[in-house]
């Protein structure tokens, strides 16, 4: 089965992730630029003409579909990458992925989000099929 992670991350914090996700050979992923605020609220900010709130964070949301045996070390290498120990350190959601097609091949499922080097690859699980 294949999973969806989503990881609401520090802008600051995206290339530490990256490095961690690279390391255990998360190969295939995307990141965007959202805003929002968790429990916080915000944060408050002092200037010359006072004090105001901002309540729309800037954040990163990082997207990885992923073979459900490798989701507990993708998660481990977010968590390591993102960690401040701060507040507004973020969230990983995780989903199932009812079907995954690469429009090129036409690939369904688990081969449609393999990559050469990848986490499976190094594992050696799936790895190129047979007659390909």
């Amino acid at each position: 089965m294949l999973k969806k992670i989503e990881a609401i991350i520090r802008e600051d914090k995206l290339n530490d992730v990256k490095d961690a996700l690279r390391e255990i050979g998360i190969v295939g992923l995307n990141v965007f630029e959202i805003r929002g605020h968790g429990r916080q609220g915000g944060i408050t900010l002092a200037g010359r003409s006072g004090t105001y709130q901002v309540d729309m964070l800037t954040k990163i949301q990082v997207n990885i579909i992923l073979s459900d045996v490798n989701l507990e070390d993708t998660i481990e290498a977010i968590l390591r990458g993102a960690y401040t120990g701060e507040t507004g350190d973020g969230l990983i959601f995780v989903t199932p992925i009812e079907e995954v097609i690469r429009i090129r091949t036409r690939e369904r499922g688990h081969e449609a989000v393999m990559y050469p080097g990848d986490i499976d690859e190094r594992k050696g699980k799936g790895g190129v099929k047979s007659g390909s």
